[in-house]
């Protein structure tokens, strides 16, 4: 995610990082090199009697806005629940804590449920980022409960499973009321929806069908434009035509970006940043120290 201090309108014309300028700049250099053709083809092709006009090309371009707009709004509304279900997350375990820290005073058995409440977090991000939870896991939770996770195909489920049966054996104990324990699987359950939804949206992207016509559409719209204005631009014709590609080119890349909202990219959410401030508030609960706040790198993206 970009986190950047206010600029002026000035110079956020030229920002590059966190832009999709980057992604699409060989696209539009494409673009350029088939402007540049069609300015030096113009006089050849207008003797054979070849002449595309602006009519078409503004009646598909209204069209391909139209679709980019909810190709847009459908990427966005995974991005948005995404977010939604991460801020459940962090409300949820720190009711969690709240909840335990207030009935037991078994000071040992509160550590272990946060420990496992914050491996939860941070396998979690491992999950829908495709990469090794180990090193977290191995910082976090304590025999038995590493050994038991690790050797987990699904280390998350796991995780919740090891606090299900953490919140039995204190039933069992005669630490917990009925109310209070059900009150607690309740919050449990919660945390299950949010992995459960988290899954749902990294695991079923937008149909490929209809991403692929838009795709096909925007290039071909892009590739043959410079054709239609050259009679009447001529030589600023590479100008406009690459100007008028990178509207829709930057559209159609930012919606295969926020298509997935788990990913590392620029403007995914910050997974990492919030894992470490659910820790952060977790250890400030149990009034011990907890990490340091993450910030933004040199070029303002927050991981």
């Amino acid at each position: 995610m970009i986190v950047r201090p206010y600029q002026h309108w000035f110079f956020r014309l030229f920002v590059w990082h966190g832009s999709v300028l980057p992604d699409i700049l060989f696209r539009l250099s494409l673009n350029l090199i088939m402007s540049v053709i069609a300015v030096i083809c113009f006089h050849w092709y207008e003797r054979i009697g070849l002449h595309l006009t602006t009519a078409p090309f503004s009646l598909l371009g209204i069209a391909i806005a139209i679709f980019l707009g909810f190709r847009n709004n459908a990427s966005y509304a995974r991005y948005t629940e995404a977010r939604q279900l991460w801020g459940a997350l962090l409300i949820t375990q720190r009711s969690l804590l709240r909840q335990v820290k207030s009935v037991l005073n078994d000071e040992q058995q509160i550590l272990l449920f946060s420990q496992l409440l914050i491996a939860f977090a941070w396998s979690m991000k491992h999950q829908l980022r495709h990469t090794s939870p180990q090193a977290d896991l191995r910082r976090l939770l304590p025999e038995p409960y590493l050994s038991q996770v690790e050797a987990s195909p699904q280390p998350t489920n796991r995780l919740l499973l090891c606090m299900g049966h953490w919140l039995g054996e204190q039933r069992r104990a005669g630490h917990l009321s009925d109310l209070l324990y059900t009150s607690i699987d309740a919050n449990l359950n919660r945390l299950s929806d949010v992995l459960g939804g988290c899954d749902r949206i990294a695991n079923t992207p937008i149909p490929f069908a209809y991403t692929l016509i838009l795709h096909r559409t925007v290039y071909l719209f892009c590739t043959l434009l410079p054709f239609a204005l050259v009679a009447d631009l001529h030589y600023l014709t590479p100008l406009v035509s690459v100007f008028i590609s990178y509207t829709f080119l930057s559209l159609e890349s930012l919606a295969e970006e926020l298509e997935d909202p788990f990913g590392s990219s620029a403007n995914d959410l910050p997974l990492s940043a919030l894992c470490n401030g659910i820790e952060i508030i977790l250890c400030e609960m149990l009034d011990r120290p907890g990490p340091e706040k993450m910030r933004p790198d040199l070029n303002c993206v927050l991981t």
